[in-house]
């Protein structure tokens, strides 16, 4: 059988994949991987890059680019069969690089390289690799006793079940919950795109009416204009209590609190195996910060400037709703609507008034022509006699090249949210830059890296028999730049070793820099205009309404940023001092977290940490604070375009230097390194305050 899995001599062949290629492909890729490790481990010769590291980076870079095709397809074109098989080889994906990681031949021989005479003359960069490769044997188990490696590979792959298993539950969750409205009166507020989409839904489970799901573009719309308070309340309850013991939908064995306990349990267990008192110090050896109470200290000190801010913010909700609105009581359901209508008021426009001049296309040229201008690079859409495969009929591909024409880089962009896709927006890598040989010839070449960018908007639909394209809230654009950030950083890396390439390498508290730092041109006049255009009139986004947009920017500013340190609290402390098994359960500790910090407390019901895949089916555990972290970066980098603008902030020389600093150099040398040698100086808290709307007192 030809596998296309096991053809890596170009794109990945989406097109030809089946489910039945899965497990054979993996198969004979961990066979190889295996016989190779073997040759080199037992190897009595010194060991030296191009015998020892190179060997193993060839065959595990097979073995990934294999099964992140696998993986990226479990996440975007999700169905119970795909999931049963890519359910099934996950625990051997991951006992391999867990066996790997344990190995105490191999951790000697990079030892035997870190401290040879060839080491000193390597690169940057690959004195970094081995640098790493040496901290994640460590941290991998590889100098524990025989007996607990057994344990610890153990909890590894338990560790990996149990991730994938959340996001399954949370997926099923979504998925499992509709509600079928036939009486207009209902509807009174909800957007006529919405309403289009709910009735082509309802029309494809051969229905009348309008059907509504806690999918993005169809659940907040709901909440934020609807105006009937029951509706909105029953769409704010499916979805706070989905994959809980409250989830009506599902069973029992779809709750994700056992799982979240579970994975606690055993984060903790394999913590202290290592010689670490909690999972939140290993999850620092990795990362920028360097402890616990350190972040704790980070995020307590915003908190204590966020707050005044905040309590003004729902002050100012709770009057108008009491005044305006009739509302004398506050619910969660209430709260997006609420501050739509106030937004309205103060402001004199809503974000529906805003979508109507962001259409797909104008975004996306807009998008691209920020990158080219600042960056020198040229981005096109593949022509279609190109046939690139993908996954889905709606998924776009771009090529990258450099002002020489040279391509560089490629990326696939799936935009619209469906069924079979995983909610959130992100960006993957496909695959990563890296200097080639041809054993043959010996000849050298540079493999191009290409990268997966998902979100989850709203797709084109047809109003009265007229095509209408799909339309980006003014949020929607913010979220497509940060992934678009996160995609640049990994494709237009020039490092040319695959393990500080692209985001490669990164520490994952500064992966967002340059992430965040793209948000910041979704509010540039010069940038907005080039990518506006009304969906109707055909006319561009009117200064006026603009300047409407810049002084509501930091509307809600405060409440905003007291939820993400409130969730970055919970995922320090639920990893630092929390124990599974004590007299407090993790919505206990939620809650104490909410006394302490939050103005705004949801009802008893929620079950927020059920759906928290960032921490507890992702990269994010003890990891969440790296938003606000590497937003303190962000707003700093930022704030040298803002200094050096002397026409316009979208300055190619600061690009250039913010291109060859920072996304350039991938993980070639530390995150705080690159910082200063952009920015000339370390971070500074006072950027991201100013652009929060944030009063700088000075002590």
């Amino acid at each position: 059988m030809s596998n296309p899995l096991l053809d890596f001599s170009g794109l990945p062949h989406f097109a030809e994949i089946k489910n039945e290629h899965i497990t054979p492909a993996m198969e004979v890729l961990l066979n190889e991987n295996r016989a190779v490790i073997e040759k080199i481990r037992v190897g009595h010769a010194a060991p030296t890059w191009q015998t020892f590291v190179g060997p193993m980076v060839d065959a595990n870079e097979r073995l990934s680019r294999a099964w992140g095709q696998v993986s990226h397809l479990n996440a975007v074109m999700n169905s119970s069969q795909l999931r049963e098989i890519y359910n099934a080889n996950l625990p051997l994906i991951t006992q391999f690089y867990a066996e790997l990681s344990q190995d105490l031949l191999l951790f000697e021989k990079f030892k035997q390289l870190r401290a040879s005479e060839e080491f000193n003359h390597l690169s940057s960069a690959r004195k970094r690799i081995i640098e790493n490769e040496l901290r994640d044997f460590r941290l991998g188990g590889a100098e524990l006793p025989s007996d607990k490696k057994k344990r610890f590979l153990q909890i590894q792959e338990e560790l990996s079940s149990l991730s994938s298993k959340f996001n399954d539950n949370l997926l099923d969750a979504t998925n499992a919950y509709s509600l079928i409205i036939e009486e207009t009166e209902t509807l009174s507020g909800i957007p006529v795109d919405v309403l289009q989409a709910a009735k082509e839904l309802a029309e494809e489970d051969a229905k009348t009416g309008w059907k509504f799901t806690l999918h993005m573009p169809s659940y907040l719309p709901v909440l934020q204009y609807a105006d009937n308070r029951d509706l909105r309340e029953q769409m704010y309850h499916a979805y706070a209590t989905r994959a809980s013991e409250f989830d009506s939908q599902i069973g029992s064995d779809r709750n994700n609190m056992p799982l979240i306990n579970k994975i606690l349990e055993l984060r903790q267990e394999a913590a202290q195996m290592l010689g670490y008192e909690n999972y939140a110090e290993v999850s620092l050896v990795t990362k920028m910060a360097t402890s616990p109470q350190q972040i704790l200290d980070f995020l307590g000190k915003l908190a204590v400037k966020a707050k005044p801010y905040a309590e003004q913010d729902f002050r100012a909700l709770q009057q108008f709703a009491a005044e305006e609105l009739n509302l004398s009581k506050l619910e969660a359901w209430d709260l997006a609507y609420v501050s739509e209508k106030l937004r309205e008021e103060r402001y004199a426009f809503s974000d529906q008034e805003i979508k109507q001049y962001f259409p797909e296309d104008k975004v996306l040229t807009g998008m691209f022509k920020l990158v080219e201008k600042l960056y020198g690079i040229h981005i096109v859409a593949a022509a279609a006699s190109r046939n690139v495969q993908s996954w889905h009929p709606d998924v776009k591909f771009f090529d990258i090249s450099d002002a020489s024409g040279q391509l560089i880089g490629q990326f696939y962009l799936d935009l619209y949210a469906r069924p079979t896709k995983r909610g959130g927006a992100w960006m993957d890598d496909a695959v990563t830059r890296r200097r080639t040989e041809d054993k043959q010839t010996g000849s050298h070449g540079i493999q191009i890296p290409v990268a997966y960018l998902t979100c989850n908007f709203s797709a084109p639909v047809n109003i009265n028999n007229q095509f209408r394209p799909a339309l980006f809230t003014h949020n929607e654009v913010i979220v497509l730049f940060h992934e678009f950030g996160h995609g640049l950083h990994h494709l237009l890396t020039k490092v040319e070793d695959l393990g500080v390439s692209g985001i490669n390498g990164v520490e994952w508290d500064a992966v967002e820099l340059p992430s965040q730092f793209m948000e910041n041109f979704c509010w540039e006049w010069d940038v907005l205009t080039g990518m506006t255009q009304h969906v109707e009139t055909g006319q561009p986004l009117p200064r006026a309404l603009f300047d409407k947009m810049i002084k509501a920017k930091n509307f809600q500013s405060g409440l905003q940023m007291l939820r993400q340190i409130e969730f970055a609290l919970f995922d320090m402390h639920i990893h630092f001092d929390f124990k599974p098994h004590g007299d407090k359960t993790v919505i206990q500790l939620l809650n104490d977290i909410r006394k302490a910090v939050a103005v705004i407390t949801p009802p008893d019901f929620n079950r927020f940490p059920n759906s928290f895949a960032h921490i507890f089916a992702g990269g994010y555990a003890a990891g969440y604070y790296s938003y606000k972290w590497a937003e303190v970066l962000s707003a700093d980098a930022y704030s040298m375009f803002e200094e050096t603008a002397s026409d316009g902030v979208v300055n190619a020389a600061t690009g250039l230097r913010f291109l060859e600093e920072i996304l350039a150099m991938g993980g070639s040398r530390s995150a705080l390194e690159s910082f200063i040698a952009f920015r000339g100086r370390e971070p500074e808290l006072d950027a991201l305050l100013r652009h929060n709307g944030m009063e700088i007192v000075q002590s």
